[in-house]
């Protein structure tokens, strides 16, 4: 299915088959495809690059379809990165993390940090955790395989 072209979102880089990939919902997903383009919310003379998920209903283009600048796509990754290298170790903990210091991190960006911690404020964080958890034992295959072509890719790249 392609990608319109004709919305606010310019599409340039592609994936148009991401349906056939998109983790446990491979070949059944209203996640049709990604991109990378000119950001919708771009004024005259500013352009912004932004990473786009295309949903598609089986009817119509979805507007539950989402667009992040990339320095937020990165951060996300960062996010998940971190989180993952938390519960390698959080069996060391009763409930997952310490609750007396719920930082997990503070990963340093443009001159301040970003902080990583467990949500203590969700009145259900000891059994979200417990979920949370096991639903990354059960992607962990998933997530592995894009992890080490991610690792092989910076890598290439000199990172």
């Amino acid at each position: 299915m392609k990608i319109p072209t004709s919305l606010k979102h310019k599409p340039v880089i592609v994936s148009e088959n991401y349906e056939n990939v998109d983790g446990r919902c491979a070949y059944n997903t209203e996640a049709k495809g990604l991109s990378l383009g000119l950001a919708q919310w771009n004024d005259r003379g500013k352009v912004d690059i932004s990473a786009k998920v295309w949903r598609h209903t089986g009817e119509k283009w979805s507007r539950q379809s989402e667009e992040l600048p990339l320095h937020r796509v990165l951060d996300l990754a960062i996010l998940v990165t971190r989180a993952l290298q938390h519960f390698r170790e959080a069996y060391r903990f009763e409930k997952l993390y310490d609750e007396k210091n719920p930082v997990i991190d503070r990963i340093g960006l443009q001159g301040d940090a970003m902080t990583v911690s467990v949500c203590t404020s969700n009145e259900k964080i000891n059994e979200d955790i417990q979920l949370f958890r096991q639903a990354l034992s059960n992607d962990d295959e998933l997530i592995a395989e894009r992890l080490v072509v991610l690792s092989r890719i910076l890598k290439e790249m000199g990172y």
